[in-house]
């Protein structure tokens, strides 16, 4: 009888302890504090980059023409040479007798293929005389992108991994045979650092959303199909249900009862709940 007294005293013992720690562990759980990190809400817009894609040419392509069909006497440049207006680039023996061919404009000599003895023809060009400085950017885009677009827009433009500025010159109200509006931009090339026939990269913002409410992307938390945040009142984290408009990396436009100025926590929500104690340790 004594050894069951003893025993039903222990159990009744270990009972008691056990809640005891219970009630404790529950009471720490209440009193604990969580450190999060927060950041202002704003109103602002939602922002992204297109990329338009196109190839540089010459700005302005003059052919050197003949004015008789002849053979090369003397060619007085090279292919690549740099050439002034009225410059002699050949001469050429025909039936008028001997000819002078010279530069129609300032530029660079290219697409010269005769070669002095060899016949050529004045229906032909003999070469061409291209204007690198500036260069020109054909682009192709579509309405959506056009709309984006205006002349004297200034925007940023990436050829082998180095960026330029190019100004809008033209933008096509018609489309072409692909469906695409054509648009032409400017390079300033006075190095002659650019070639015509290299592919460039035209960098556009389009607005997506415009007057939102936008918290950082890492503010915003999804569980069970439903998108929330949570927002520091009172040194407590109160969870507001939100709906998301636009998403990007870094920031996300959402609807909801948020609003300017509120801090949102960025860091430290995973281990929160609707009440939780918080103390903010940068952020705020």
């Amino acid at each position: 009888m004594k050894k069951i007294i003893i025993v039903g005293t222990v159990v009744w013992m270990i009972f008691l302890l056990a809640a005891c720690n219970q009630e404790e562990t529950k009471e720490e759980k209440e009193k604990r504090v969580v450190p999060v990190e927060t950041e202002e809400v704003k109103e602002g817009s939602i922002e992204i980059e297109k990329s338009i894609y196109g190839r540089t040419r010459p700005s302005v392509s003059s052919p050197v023409m003949l004015q008789a069909s002849g053979k090369i006497d003397e060619l007085k440049v090279n292919n690549g040479d740099q050439v002034e207006e009225n410059d002699v680039i050949a001469t050429i023996i025909s039936q008028a007798g001997s000819q002078s061919i010279r530069a129609p404009k300032d530029g660079k000599l290219v697409q010269l293929t005769a070669n002095e003895g060899e016949m050529v023809s004045q229906e032909e060009p003999l070469a061409i005389v291209a204007d690198f400085h500036p260069l020109t950017v054909e682009l192709s885009v579509t309405a959506s992108d056009r709309k984006l677009l205006e002349e004297d827009d200034e925007l940023p433009l990436h050829i082998e991994g180095k960026e330029w500025k190019a100004t809008i010159t033209s933008v096509g109200s018609v489309p072409n045979d692909t469906g695409l509006y054509p648009v032409e931009a400017e390079i300033d090339n006075e190095d002659s650092e650019l070639l015509p026939g290299m592919t460039a990269q035209l960098i556009v913002t389009e607005t997506t959303i415009k007057d939102a409410i936008v918290v950082p992307t890492t503010a915003v938390e999804e569980q069970g199909g439903e998108s929330f945040v949570y927002i520091v009142k009172d040194k407590q984290a109160k969870r507001v249900d939100v709906s998301v408009e636009e998403s990007q990396t870094e920031e996300t436009a959402i609807e909801g009862d948020v609003k300017s100025g509120d801090q949102v926590i960025v860091k430290g929500q995973l281990s929160l709940k609707d009440g939780s104690q918080v103390k903010v340790a940068k952020g705020e």
